[in-house]
């Protein structure tokens, strides 16, 4: 069966990768002086806690070579192709990473002996987690290693992620904004609808007011989701769970939909935009 991986960008929840058998590698959060592995040297709450009263921005980067070398290695002898389900290589070093892991465990001698496809999806987040259980489920049933590449990277092209943060606070501490500018949008409550463009983060629209921008991202699912299951909505956020039910309950009323994943928005993208994030990911015609 075809083994697919992961990394703790995609948000995807614990208990299901360990239950599908699908590692998932640790980015590494720097925070001050230390340094921890995202989820397993440092909790999501602990993280939030540190990003809120820190005076500088924690800083994130992507997972050591050699976890995905030993991944690798681990599985080359079954013989088992390996699908590695990454985000965008614009904001993350992690496809890097995978890469040179693979070229190490290549040098180690298990070229004639491993299959290994790593996949850009030019995404972040839970849509990279929707990819994930996707890509887990087609193994499962038999889907062979070109067959679920070749869907997930089909799918990635019809994926839409827009997001919206609490404050610019973050924004402009990561240098992503002028001071001025940050000073701009607390005034006159602008709040950016961001989005992803060919990988990286870009500014969709500035609207006014948190109420018009949680409308907008509403609408933006309403007039572009692929009808029924095949939309693969998902919810995200940081610190805004009633927030984020909320959304929940609209697009289960508005959609008819039974089954809408909502899951936190991963530290490598709260350390920039900061606690209170909301965002929707799908998945267009």
């Amino acid at each position: 069966m075809v083994k697919i991986i992961g990394d703790t960008t995609s948000g995807l929840p614990e208990s299901y990768a360990k239950s599908h058998d699908i590692p998932i590698i640790p980015q590494i959060i720097n925070i001050g002086d230390e340094s921890y592995l995202e989820g397993v040297e440092i909790t999501y709450g602990t993280f939030l806690e540190k990003l809120k009263v820190a005076a500088e921005l924690p800083k994130t980067a992507a997972p050591p070579p050699e976890l995905f070398t030993e991944v690798f290695e681990r599985f080359a002898p079954s013989g088992e192709s390996i699908i590695c389900i990454l985000p965008s290589a614009v904001v993350s070093g992690t496809f890097r990473s995978a890469t040179v892991g693979l070229q190490m465990a290549i040098e180690h001698g298990v070229r004639e002996e491993i299959d290994v496809r790593i996949i850009d999806t030019q995404l972040v987040a839970s849509p990279v987690a929707t990819l994930l259980r996707l890509a887990s489920q087609w193994a499962e049933q038999g889907a062979s290693a070109d067959t679920i590449e070749a869907r997930v990277r089909e799918m990635s092209s019809r994926c839409r992620v827009y997001f919206m943060v609490d404050t610019l606070k973050y924004l402009a501490m990561g240098g992503r904004i002028g001071g001025a500018a940050a000073l701009l949008g607390s005034v006159l409550q602008i709040k950016p609808v961001l989005t992803l463009r060919e990988g990286a983060i870009d500014t969709f629209e500035k609207v006014r007011t948190h109420r018009r921008a949680v409308d907008r991202l509403k609408q933006l699912v309403l007039e572009q989701i692929a009808p029924g299951d095949a939309g693969h909505l998902s919810v995200m956020h940081a610190a805004a769970e009633d927030q984020a039910q909320a959304l929940v309950d609209y697009f289960r009323d508005e959609l008819g939909l039974t089954s809408i994943d909502v899951l936190a928005v991963p530290p490598a993208v709260v350390t920039h935009a900061g606690p209170g994030v909301l965002a929707v990911g799908f998945f267009t015609e």
